[in-house]
């Protein structure tokens, strides 16, 4: 960001005493840097099928706090633009964003909001609740509504252990529509074209207290389901080794599942499924 004087002093901006949001102080003294800004000039739509799209994403609570996966694919029309999409990301140590909508804005809005998260802790000395990164958030979400409405869209999935709630209530859940609204969800939740797909595999996989590999599995059947009926999701891709992303954030912090443990997990599931088409039923 150029905000050096001549004599390699910071600029005025970076002196003045401010508030902890980075997202404000771009907006004030380099707008042309925020993620929302208009993309078009007057009077000129975009085609939103000419940006790739990436699509289903969920969470789910267990016993050891939340986990968030996503497909790996990205579309753009009817065509695949990306078969290895990272569409999980952390956003600080407890906290995850996954997103479904607009690739380039979504990532775009990933990198500002970790920047967000730290900005903030540095400047107050203590980190954001949880709740209050929700907020923050689905403020940026906002500032994106223009776009939204050419059908540039972007919807995230925001997850995170919360250290201050019940210890069987730490893993929690938040889900933001185009205009910025936050809704809290209990259990589970999917984004994305192929979300009501992936929605209905979690209702009846899903239990409470569900350990890391049960959680994990139950969330690799909702991916697959939602790939089974929806063509912009990706199913695990076996001859080029390409799988889910799932992480899980804990009392330790964030952490993606190892690569070769993801493999494992899809290639069993993939192996039921020879014999189970429609996936396992709900437990009695």
């Amino acid at each position: 960001m150029a905000g050096h004087e001549s004599g390699g002093r910071l600029g005025e901006e970076f002196l003045t005493p401010g508030r902890s949001s980075f997202t404000e102080f771009l907006a004030a003294h380099r707008p042309a840097l925020l993620p929302t800004r208009p993309p078009f000039p007057d009077g000129v739509r975009a085609a939103p099928e000419q940006f790739p799209h990436g699509t289903t994403v969920l969470a789910l609570a267990y016993r050891d706090g939340v986990m968030v996966a996503g497909d790996r694919r990205a579309t753009m029309g009817n065509v695949i633009a990306q078969r290895d999409l990272e569409k999980v990301h952390p956003a600080d140590d407890y906290t995850a964003v996954a997103f479904a909508g607009t690739v380039g804005l979504a990532l775009d809005m990933v990198k500002l909001y970790q920047v967000e998260l730290t900005h903030f802790e540095k400047i107050e000395g203590i980190p954001m609740t949880l709740s209050a990164k929700a907020t923050r958030l689905a403020g940026m979400i906002r500032q994106n509504l223009g776009q939204a409405m050419q059908g540039l869209a972007v919807v995230p999935l925001m997850a995170g252990y919360d250290v201050r709630a019940a210890e069987d209530e730490r893993g929690r859940i938040f889900s933001f529509d185009v205009a910025g609204g936050a809704y809290e969800k209990r259990d589970f939740h999917a984004e994305g074209s192929g979300s009501p797909y992936a929605r209905g595999a979690l209702k009846k996989l899903f239990h409470p207290g569900m350990s890391r590999r049960e959680a994990a599995l139950a969330a690799l059947q909702a991916l697959y389901d939602a790939a089974d009926d929806d063509s912009a999701t990706g199913g695990p891709d076996i001859s080029r080794r390409i799988f889910p992303v799932v992480s899980v954030i804990t009392e330790d912090g964030f952490e993606r599942m190892p690569a070769a443990e993801t493999e494992e997990l899809s290639r069993e599931m993939v192996e039921q499924r020879h014999s189970r088409p429609d996936g396992p039923t709900a437990a009695p």
